[in-house]
Order: C-alpha cells, then sequence, then structure tokens
C-alpha cells in the first residue's frame, strides 16, 4: 500500500517524542493491566471479547487498520495473520504509519479486512464521520471492532461523548450487522467507577501511589468476585462497550 508522504509519521511531527519502548509497555499494560489500575475490570473483558471475536474471524491473512493506533494493544491478538497493520492517529509515535484525522482516512474504498478503533470516538465532534469512514475503507465483510465508553469520570476537557446501545447502532447504520456488548455487567460498573473516581480525586503523587496499591486492587478483586457469583445479568450500568460490526 502506498502511503502519502505528507501523511506518513516521521520525527517531525512528534511534538512531545515517544520511545518505541515507552509505547510498547502502555500498549502492553492495557491489554494485560495490572491489579493496581483503576481500570482493571472493563480491560479486562475488553480483551477477552476481542480475543474471542478474533478468532472467529474468516481464515485468511488480515489487511488491518488500527484508527487511534497510538500504542496499538490489541494488535498481538492478531498477529499470527497479518498482511499488512496500518496505524493511523493525529499524535505521531514509533507505532503510527499515518497521521490523520479520523474523519478522514486517506486510503481507498474497500481496502480493508478489520478495522480497530479503541477509545477514539469520545473525543471526536462528529463521531458519525468516522464510523462512515470506516465503513468505507472496509471491503465488503470486513469487520470493525469498536469500543467505547459509555459512563466514566474524567479530567480530560477534550471527551465530547459518551455512548449507549441505541445511539451506537444509530452510528453504526451504515454496517449490515452490529453487535453491542458491555465490557462488564453494572457490578464490574459500579467497582470500576469507584476507582476511577478514586483516581481522579486522589491528586497527591504520594497518596495516588498508596492508593493504586492498596485500595484499588481490593476494589478490583471484589468488583470481579461480585461479578462471577451474581445471579443478575444486569448491564444498566454497564460503563464501556464493545462493538462487533460488519460490513
Amino acid at each position: 500500500m502506498t502511503v502519502d508522504a505528507s501523511r506518513a509519521c516521521s520525527p517531525s511531527h512528534m511534538a512531545q517524542p515517544e520511545t518505541l519502548e515507552q509505547v510498547t509497555r502502555e500498549g502492553r499494560r492495557r491489554l494485560s493491566p495490572g491489579l493496581t489500575d483503576p481500570h482493571w475490570l472493563v480491560l479486562n473483558k475488553r480483551r477477552k471479547i476481542f480475543q474471542e471475536r478474533m478468532e472467529r474471524l474468516p481464515l485468511g491473512p488480515l489487511t488491518v487498520l488500527d484508527v487511534g493506533g497510538r500504542i496499538q494493544p490489541y494488535r498481538s491478538l492478531v498477529e499470527s495473520r497479518l498482511k499488512i497493520y496500518v496505524a493511523v492517529d493525529l499524535r505521531c509515535t514509533p507505532l503510527v504509519d499515518v497521521v490523520a484525522r479520523a474523519e478522514h482516512l486517506p486510503f481507498p474504498d474497500e481496502h480493508f479486512d478489520l478495522v480497530i478503533c479503541t477509545q477514539v470516538l469520545q473525543y471526536v465532534p462528529e463521531p458519525k464521520l468516522v464510523t462512515a469512514e470506516v465503513a468505507r475503507v472496509l471491503k465488503p465483510a470486513g469487520y470493525f471492532f469498536l469500543s467505547v465508553p459509555s459512563a466514566c469520570p474524567s479530567d480530560a476537557s477534550e471527551e465530547c461523548w459518551r455512548f449507549l446501545p441505541a445511539g451506537l447502532r444509530h452510528l453504526l447504520s451504515p454496517f449490515s450487522f452490529a453487535e453491542v456488548i458491555p465490557e462488564g455487567r453494572s457490578i464490574a460498573g459500579f467497582f470500576r467507577t469507584t476507582n476511577a473516581c478514586f483516581n481522579i480525586f486522589v491528586r497527591y503523587p504520594t497518596m495516588r501511589t498508596l492508593f493504586r496499591y492498596t485500595v484499588c486492587p481490593i476494589i478490583n478483586l471484589l468488583g470481579a468476585l461480585l461479578e462471577r457469583v451474581s445471579a443478575s445479568s444486569n448491564d444498566q450500568f454497564a460503563v464501556n462497550y464493545t462493538v462487533i460490526a460488519r460490513k
């Protein structure tokens, strides 16, 4: 595939350069978080969903696009089947191939077998433009793996949206099929939100470190235990969703 040189990622694009070791470490943490991560419950569930659904993809080598692929945490799940893996992001890192906006993907129509986009749409002013672009660059019967938040405390002023199942199905109307899967039920959502709130409210570095290595793991383990033993299937307070869509 030919990449427009004006869009190709290079050191000149890096306002704050990140090393390959830094972004690789962050990707590994996202894929396999430790118990000290406030988002452990959601991240573990997302990995399991992605892994299970990627194993169901049609056989053969895959041409993959990672939209927002600054750290590529889920690349390893399809590594053994890769033909081409292209990462596009506004922020250039050693793993990014093309610097571009998700609303204007610089790729030809019907080019990719799989598009991955995790925790990106909440930052985009017009997310429907992104889903339309993804549908455009996907081959017929290609797959779109999406992950978005529905309820999460945030200290990031750039975020624009939270998403619910009905809204997600509307965004994915260009696709023939879309399955919306909660990344944990209401119990996991409650405990993850508790951890995320503590992580924001505890501002002093020493106190935050103390929280991460004492209270945070206990909340994570308690949430996982109650989610496992509970007979309830209630997901009204699911705090994140995975969507598996097919063109």
